[in-house]
């Protein structure tokens, strides 16, 4: 590892771009793109030690824990390599440079700035080297990243100063106890798998202590690792951690640690060894012509994802094994400036996870692409219609949802010969390629894309053409349609108030519609008037229109089910009970629009918020 700056240019092969470009990438390129982000990172690095090196701390100064850190580098460069482009380094950085920028917030200054200390200690126990730091504790509770966490008995409560000392693997940390007295704690820091005990799995036992074993609660005194997510390659064993620990975990600022209990812990070992099952699976899957990127293996198409690509999974808002979440319940997200990092709610069902890895995975491509290439001259204004978001959305977050989504729909392809999944697969890809494609026409058409904005949605295009010439089951299909139709009606009722003393014509039922206007693309024309009392809903019809309920009961379901016409006089009726709700009201129109397909539906279906009841007048 070095911090010198590159002498020669970063330049990316075109064959490697038009991968990334097509949706997928290959090993060559997705390693092109870490290349890259290992390049920022040490950038960032550099910029933010001379922001500090000048702050007061009580600690040891950034340039000599800096200095244990790169000597580290020489001894174990791999290991110290890992920990420099680590997701929580990468967050680390950027949460720092923006409180030294003053658009953040968090905990004292020095304390945030003394994580280069950290790192630094974690360095020097990975490398076998001899160290002593001052360290800033939280609680009496020392965070080393890539290793797990070390709290002193009875450690002082909030901030304090303390000391680590390494040799050969191991730390002796002492600090002030609650008294102000002087406690100490010795360990060998060093992940742990998650045990996954069985007759032929046996119990892995934590790694060896000098201490009593700390139980799996952070707030005991003790050594407590990190876990891992053991995935098999044919290289051998990869861990991948799962983050429960780091206080740069988070997708904001620093968070306090959040343990998962070990029948939690040994949940998602079970769900991530079957999702990547399900992943690997793919690897014989033909594509069709022109939809591909180059030869690149497993990985290099559209949806396609090496599980040992992954840096770290963390777990969101679970710290129990019940109850499971519903299957409708999906939350996960990543950060630009954690690549390979994806914060999941565990899902009910290893498909649910896979697809998750997968769409998160596409967000890291796509931030790193952005750090190299400026894609989108992007005012950050939000008035663009996104079929996977409750709100208007800028043209960034529109660019990430359509390469995010071109992934999910490649993802849904490629199980649509598997048995156990072809019903609801050709469901959710026609319903993807369909929304990203109509995303793809509003960056085209926006004019705000740059030359390599333009090559790499030109890309997406081109794949998602070749994936619509693609046959799909009618009855799928007809789901798929329905479904983005009442996403794209009720987004509009929420969202948008008529234009008013617009020149309108006669429409269903006698409401006001205006004179051609077609469905049209997804961005939402200039003059467009955003509700201010509008607000997050959810999106329930999309995973229920997945699989046709055999007994429908509520309009939704009748819909579902192929039977417009019950759908409809359902929604009427609700309507009659409470008018002007936006989620029976688009039901109506879209039953309708199915019932009676004509010009009128299609002006119907392209400005719904014309039927909504007028506001009524101020005073």
């Amino acid at each position: 590892m070095t911090g010198e700056p590159r002498t020669t240019p970063f330049r990316m092969p075109e064959h490697l771009f038009a991968e990334l470009a097509s949706g997928g990438g290959s090993a060559p390129a997705v390693a092109f793109l870490e290349q890259g982000e290992r390049a920022r990172r040490l950038l960032l690095l550099r910029t933010l030690l001379k922001r500090v090196r000048d702050l007061p701390t009580p600690l040891t100064e950034a340039a000599s824990a800096w200095q244990v850190f790169k000597e580290a580098a020489e001894r174990a460069p791999e290991a110290v390599e890992r920990l420099l482009l680590a997701p929580t380094t990468g967050a680390w950085i950027a949460h720092l440079l923006r409180r030294l920028h003053g658009t953040a917030t968090g905990p004292p200054l020095w304390v945030e700035a003394a994580r280069l200390n950290a790192l630094a200690v974690a360095a020097s126990l990975h490398a076998g080297t001899e160290a002593s730091l001052r360290v800033a504790l939280d609680d009496g509770a020392l965070h080393l990243p890539g290793l797990g966490l070390a709290r002193l008995p009875d450690g002082a409560p909030g901030p304090s100063a303390g000391r680590a000392g390494t040799r050969a693997g191991i730390m002796t940390l002492g600090g002030p106890d609650r008294g102000g007295r002087p406690t100490t704690l010795t360990c060998r820091p060093a992940p742990v798998p998650v045990d996954r005990p069985g007759p032929e799995d046996p119990v892995r036992l934590p790694p060896r202590t000098l201490t009593h074993p700390a139980p799996d609660d952070p707030g005991a005194p003790g050594w407590h690792p990190l876990r891992t997510l053991t995935h098999s390659t044919p290289a051998g064993p990869v861990a991948i951690p799962l983050e429960d620990l780091d206080p740069y975990r988070d997708l904001d600022g620093p968070i306090p640690p959040a343990r998962l209990d070990h029948d939690e812990a040994v949940a998602w070992q079970r769900l991530f060894d079957e999702a990547a099952a399900i992943l690997a699976g793919a690897d014989g899957a033909d594509g069709a012509d022109g939809a591909d990127g180059a030869d690149g293996g497993a990985g290099a198409r559209p949806g396609r994802l090496d599980p040992a690509l992954i840096r770290s999974v963390v777990p969101w808002a679970r710290t129990a094994l019940l109850p499971p979440p519903p299957p409708e319940v999906r939350v996960s997200a990543s950060s630009g400036d954690a690549y390979g990092a994806m914060v999941i709610a565990r899902p009910s069902s290893a498909l649910a996870l896979a697809e998750a890895l997968v769409h998160e995975f596409q967000h890291s491509k796509l931030a790193a692409l952005i750090h190299l290439f400026p894609l989108v001259s992007d005012d950050r204004t939000e008035r663009f219609y996104a079929p996977w978001r409750p709100d208007p959305r800028h043209l960034t977050g529109l660019l990430h949802g359509a390469y995010a989504f071109t992934g999910v729909a490649g993802f849904w392809r490629d199980r649509l010969a598997d048995p156990a999944h072809a019903g609801t697969a050709a469901y959710h890809f026609a319903l993807r390629r369909t929304q990203s494609r109509l995303v793809v026409r509003t960056l085209l058409t926006s004019g705000r894309l740059t030359e390599a904005g333009h090559a790499l949605v030109t890309g997406l295009a081109r794949t998602l053409d070749a994936w619509l010439r693609e046959p799909v089951p009618a009855p799928a299909r007809a789901r798929a349609r329905t479904a983005a139709a009442l996403h794209r009606t009720e987004w509009r009722l929420r969202n948008l108030l008529p234009p008013p003393g617009r020149p309108a014509g006669p429409g269903p039922e006698g409401h006001s519609v205006p004179l051609g206007h077609g469905a049209g693309g997804s961005a939402a024309p200039d003059g467009l008037r955003f509700r201010s009392d509008r607000a997050s809903w959810p999106d329930v019809r999309t995973p229920l229109f997945a699989v046709p309920p055999a007994e429908p009961g509520t309009p939704d379901e009748h819909l579902a089910a192929g039977d417009p016409a019950a759908a409809f006089d359902g929604y009427a009726k609700g309507l009659e009970r409470e008018p002007g709700d936006p989620h029976l009201l688009a039901g109506r129109i879209v039953a309708r629009a199915v019932l009676e397909p004509g010009p009128a539906a299609r002006r119907a279906l392209a400005r719904p918020e014309l039927l909504l009841p007028p506001p009524r007048a101020a005073g």
